[in-house]
């Protein structure tokens, strides 16, 4: 099966992450300056068109029997450098459709249907891969791509062309300047990278875990199941918090708790406890993820939403990158201590954070409702 071959692979899976992750920070950076300067619209057309054939080639040559390592990384690559492109847009596009008193719950909303559907994908495609083969499922991701195209190209928002075009690089550095301007930015946006890169290398090692419990790609969509439940569970939780006077608590907390969950699941000594480890270790993720995007969603003023969130999406393009890293330990040890160190690591930013970072600490939830001083810009 197609989870057996990984077995001896830690390090491949790791670069597969990084052929994704490089193109996508690079482009990411940039990629908020054109949010900002172009139609978010036409941007997401574009990607999902071109992840759509994306997904069709790769179809096609597992179909055929071509399909080498090679070909993956260089298709992941291609993705990788849309995905930068398309992240930093989705996030700067969806704020303009809520009001600012619903932004906690529609990020939890969201949040929602992503992780539905990584609890749908998995568990259909583990059968599809059993039953119908690899290649099913991706002609079934380049369907996905299609509709998301035709649910964009459905949508109607007026597009109102920048009356000033400046230098690309000037609109870049205005934007890192605004970051580093205020402490809050700076500092939540650097934990976040921390969190994605220290705390979810789990996600592609994954298949060495499914290996360890003697799982096939079947018992692999259930540990993605039971994850994406965990993190549904989180983010109903979430919008309680709204009012909370101690939402940066939680968040911080929610990362710290997190971190000995993970390590739970890496030593679990049998499937049933990994699962139970997994679960809670989605609710403490969600906390940290909703409360984070909403504080620096609900603080920035309009003229700056693209640049700053094509630099705070770079945290999720760190996931696969901290899967090279994890790979790596994986190959020299095991992935349980490949997971616990990466663990440990995140803890102790945790603490320190919480600590040194006031404001971050003391966050309320109603402060997430305040006004932004768009003359601060």
């Amino acid at each position: 099966m197609i989870i057996a071959d990984f077995e001896e692979s830690a390090s491949t899976l790791g670069f597969l992450g990084a052929a994704i992750a490089i193109p996508s920070i690079i482009v990411n950076i940039f990629g908020g300056v054109i949010a900002d300067r172009m139609d978010r619209r036409l941007i997401m057309i574009t990607t999902s068109g071109v992840n759509a054939a994306l997904m069709t080639i790769l179809a096609l040559i597992v179909t055929t029997s071509i399909a080498e390592i090679w070909h993956l990384m260089v298709i992941a690559g291609i993705q990788g450098f849309f995905s930068g492109l398309d992240g930093p847009v989705k996030a700067s596009f969806f704020p303009l459709l809520v009001s600012r008193k619903n932004m906690m719950s529609a990020v939890a909303l969201s949040s929602v249907t992503w992780h539905i559907s990584r609890i749908i994908s998995p568990s259909i495609g583990g059968l599809a891969i059993r039953y119908m083969g690899t290649e099913s499922v991706f002609f079934a991701g380049a369907l996905g791509w299609i509709t998301m195209l035709f649910v964009i190209i459905s949508l109607r928002m007026p597009y109102k062309k920048s009356e000033v075009q400046r230098n690309v690089l000037q609109d870049l550095t205005d934007g890192v300047k605004f970051i580093a301007s205020s402490r809050f930015f700076t500092v939540l946006i650097l934990v976040s990278f921390a969190k994605m890169f220290f705390g979810m290398q789990y996600l592609l090692l994954m298949p060495l875990f499914a290996v360890r419990h003697g799982l096939e790609a079947d018992g692999l969509g259930v540990i993605f199941v039971v994850l994406s439940a965990g993190a549904i569970t989180g983010t109903m939780i979430v919008p309680a918090l709204q009012r909370s006077r101690h939402a940066g608590k939680f968040m911080l907390g929610g990362a710290f708790v997190f971190t000995f969950f993970v390590t739970g699941f890496a030593f679990a000594p049998s499937y049933g406890i990994a699962l139970l480890m997994i679960y809670c270790a989605g609710i403490m993720h969600s906390l940290f993820l909703v409360i984070s995007m909403t504080a620096i969603q609900m603080r920035l003023p309009s003229n700056y939403r693209g640049r700053v969130m094509g630099i705070y999406v770079i945290s999720f393009a760190l996931m696969p990158l901290g899967g090279l890293m994890g790979g790596n330990i994986a190959e020299l040890y095991d992935e349980r201590w490949a997971l616990t160190v990466s663990a440990a690591i995140l803890a102790v930013i945790m603490v320190i954070t919480y600590v040194t970072q006031r404001e971050i600490r003391t966050l309320r939830g109603d402060q997430l409702l305040a006004p932004v001083d768009e003359k601060s810009a």
